[in-house]
């Protein structure tokens, strides 16, 4: 007798949705970095994560602010300075995170 096997979906669950938010190579690092530093400007963001593109860190910024996790504050002086911060939103994944480096912590080999 065969069991009727069914497919979980859990694309549209909480566990998902954080995921989305947060995935990537970049995000949690820029997260974590927001987390510990803030307010970071882009050039030391640049060096505290190491080897990122201007490009690839410009677009993770650019998700993470449309996803109302960071705040971009422009400055009107010249040069240009620019400064992110996490918002309140973005403040609310840092037990997330801590979490996720408590569990790594723990568990590394």
């Amino acid at each position: 007798m065969e069991k009727n096997i069914r497919s979980a979906d859990f694309s549209q669950t909480g566990y998902s949705y954080t995921l989305s938010l947060i995935s990537g190579r970049y995000k949690p690092v820029i997260l974590y970095c927001l987390m510990e530093y803030e307010p970071v400007r882009f050039n030391e963001m640049q060096r505290y994560i190491g080897n990122i593109s201007d490009k690839t860190l410009s677009m993770n910024l650019k998700e993470l602010e449309k996803d109302d996790l960071i705040i971009r504050t422009v400055y009107p002086q010249i040069p240009p300075k620019v400064e992110y911060t996490l918002t309140e939103r973005g403040h609310s994944l840092v037990r997330v995170l801590d979490l996720l480096c408590d569990w790594g912590t723990e568990n590394r080999p």
